[in-house]
């Protein structure tokens, strides 16, 4: 589950970033990277686990794809919060940047017109 959901990640973000290519302002690069980063590690993970458990790893317990599927969605949420964080900090819109400098101006205008009291 966990491999699905990765490559299923990967696919979207890779679509995202190929529909915003050349510009790529969103920086979703980073998404796909991380994502068939860890769809690679997940692949070589199920190939190693095969090895072991032969025709037994077509069939796991219910209870081991759930927690499989609650990783694998941990893994793509971790992933979507370091892409945000990352944003934030990069700012390739200078959308907080303009808030910013448009709230500081705005409150030193209002102070040298009294209006700020």
């Amino acid at each position: 589950m966990t491999l699905l959901i990765t490559v299923f990640a990967a696919v979207i973000s890779t679509a995202g970033w190929y529909r915003g290519m050349p510009d790529d302002k969103m920086k979703t690069g980073i998404l796909c990277w991380m994502y068939w980063g860890a769809s690679l590690m997940w692949l070589v993970d199920a190939v190693v686990e095969y090895m072991e458990l032969r025709s037994a790893y077509f069939t796991p317990a219910p209870a081991d794809m759930l927690n499989d599927a609650f990783l694998g969605l941990s893994v793509v949420a971790l992933g979507l919060v370091i892409w945000v964080v990352r944003l934030l900090i990069l700012d390739p819109k200078g959308v907080i940047a303009g808030m910013l400098t448009k709230d500081s101006t705005r409150g030193r205008r209002d102070r040298a017109h009294g209006e700020g009291r």
